[in-house]
Order: C-alpha cells, then sequence, then structure tokens
C-alpha cells in the first residue's frame, strides 16, 4: 500500500531540511513516515484479487487541500474531494493551513474507536455529504 499527503506551505533548504505547515514529515523533505495531520490522504492499494487496484481519498488524518483523481481512459470513474472543507471547519477542529479530524484534537474513544468498536461522535463530524463526492475506496483496472 502507498500512502500519500498533501503539504502546504514548506520551506526546505538545500539539504532537504525544513517545514510544512501542513501535512509535515518530521522537518524533512522526503517522507520516511506518515505526515503530520492535518493533510488529505491518498491510498493506492495494488495487484488485489481479481487483478483490480483501489484507490482511495481519505480524511482519517483531517484535511487540508481538495484532491481529484481523473482517469485518462472511460475505464474507471474519477474520484474527487474537492468542497471547501477548511473554511466550513468547526472552531474546535480547525489547525493553521487546514482542519483536523476529531481524533487528533480530542483523543477519546468516542472519536478514535481505539476499543475496537465504531466511533459515535457526532457532535464534531463534518456534514460530508454532498460536500465530497465519491471519496471511497474503488476499484480500477
Amino acid at each position: 500500500m502507498a500512502r500519500i499527503c498533501g503539504q502546504t506551505n514548506c520551506n526546505f533548504d538545500a539539504n532537504g531540511q525544513g517545514r510544512c505547515e501542513t501535512g509535515d514529515c518530521n522537518g524533512v523533505l522526503e517522507c520516511q513516515g506518515y505526515g503530520s495531520p492535518p493533510n488529505t490522504l491518498a491510498k493506492f492499494v495494488m495487484n488485489q484479487p481479481n487483478n483490480l487496484d483501489y484507490v482511495d481519498i481519505s480524511l482519517v488524518d483531517g484535511f487540508n487541500i481538495p484532491m481529484d483523481f481523473s482517469p485518462t481512459t472511460n475505464v474507471c470513474r474519477g474520484l474527487r474531494c474537492s468542497a471547501d472543507i477548511n473554511g466550513q471547519c468547526p472552531a474546535e477542529l480547525k489547525a493553521p493551513g487546514g482542519c483536523n479530524n476529531p481524533c487528533t484534537v480530542f483523543k477519546t474513544n468516542e472519536y478514535c474507536c481505539t476499543d475496537g468498536l465504531e466511533a459515535v461522535g457526532q457532535q464534531h463530524s463534518l456534514d460530508l455529504q454532498g460536500k465530497v463526492s465519491r471519496c471511497l475506496q474503488l476499484p480500477s483496472r
């Protein structure tokens, strides 16, 4: 599986040392792990059963930039997360350059599912229905 996160407002020196406002990778240009929240995340999983590849756009680490995957053929449909989530972010979840998810901010089971159960926290959930179109895991060929 490959994970790619959006980074914004980055400034690096010639040695690849620096910082990003969102999606920072511990101060280095070449990420060796995951970028720090908030960041919009793209995930790719290749060569799955039935020779399918999967791509999805996730807001599990929050949101910082819109993402769009547009296929070059008509074999599969594209994915797009282009809503103004930063502009609609509740005050408690706002971060410089982005919008955190509730788990990052509150660190409780209600939002993080740490006991293996489904998250039930609705108070700080963003109403994304209709704002984020088709940000799901979809097979492609």
